[in-house]
């Protein structure tokens, strides 16, 4: 599922809703949203995004989601910054009426805002997660007290910080849905790709649309950590790319990487950069896809 510049890319299959009995109480959902000038082409500062698949305005506000949340709920819904009118439009549409929003400060190791992304108008640093509100529930004791914001390093491509589930699950009560997931988490109905099994306790992965896949987690020792395994498989991933023939440069337009972040990995992969030619593996390299 490949488009240039001048089309846009294909929209996902999409397959129904998970249900829960009463409807689910909090919804996080980070929809595939369609970058596009006012040709109706893809924006030239977005066509790194092309080979992900993106769903148009109108379909993203017809998915039934004020049928399978409860009478009184909590929506936290990603939306780029350019696209704020448009999430307003969302979250009206599902059933919510917009409250407030919290803000994914994006840092450098140093802790200083991560220049890596794009706009016309000025380089966004951050990026909203709009609150809404069906009916009249409020957020949970903990809320009263917790800051609009966080303040992490930015990750993968499109992929938000785990802190979320965290400052989701101590404002607002269960069942959770998680719309558009990567990852299964426990104790979340996780509505994304391939996947119909159930995760202890609670939660269930469900088909959902081709744009994306659930991953599990894995169960670490307490040594290990998160950011270790998951840059373990980033670096498999760009080091794949890398032999087949793309360039330091193209997998940096790839992923939202620096160029220094990507060799990096790909040494962590086991790769030794050779100038133009191809990439000379180390010897013994336990990190071979």
């Amino acid at each position: 599922m490949t488009a240039t510049i001048d089309t846009l890319p294909q929209t996902p299959d999409i397959a129904p809703l998970p249900t829960v009995e009463g409807g689910f109480q909090t919804v996080l959902a980070d929809p595939p949203w369609r970058f596009a000038n006012r040709t109706g082409k893809v924006a030239p500062e977005h066509r790194r995004l092309d080979r992900y698949g993106t769903m148009d305005l109108e379909s993203i506000k017809s998915l039934p989601v004020a049928d399978v949340t409860a009478k009184n709920a909590h929506l936290y819904l990603w939306v780029p910054n350019a696209l704020l009118p448009e999430g307003l439009e969302v979250l009206q549409a599902w059933g919510f009426r917009y409250v407030s929003n919290v803000v994914w400060a994006k840092r450098r190791k140093d802790g200083g805002p991560d220049g890596r992304g794009v706009g016309f108008y000025f380089r966004n640093v951050t990026e909203p997660i709009l609150f809404g509100v069906k009916g009249s529930m409020r957020t949970l004791a903990p809320a009263r007290s917790t800051v609009n914001m966080i303040e992490t390093r930015k990750r993968e491509h499109s992929r938000k910080p785990d802190e979320q589930y965290d400052l989701i699950e101590s404002c607002s009560p269960g069942p959770y849905l998680e719309m558009f997931a990567r990852y299964a988490r426990p104790g979340w109905t996780a509505w994304g790709n391939e996947s119909d099994a159930t995760i202890e306790p609670k939660g269930q992965t469900h088909k959902g649309y081709s744009g994306g896949e659930i991953t599990y987690l894995p169960t670490l020792e307490p040594n290990e950590r998160m950011s270790d395994w998951l840059s373990d498989r980033v670096a498999r991933a760009l080091v794949e790319e890398y032999e087949s023939g793309s360039s330091v440069q193209q997998l940096a337009d790839r992923s939202g990487y620096s160029i220094a972040r990507v060799r990096t990995l790909l040494a962590k992969g086991g790769v030794t950069l050779r100038g133009r030619g191809r990439p000379k593996r180390q010897e013994g390299s336990g990190a071979a896809v």
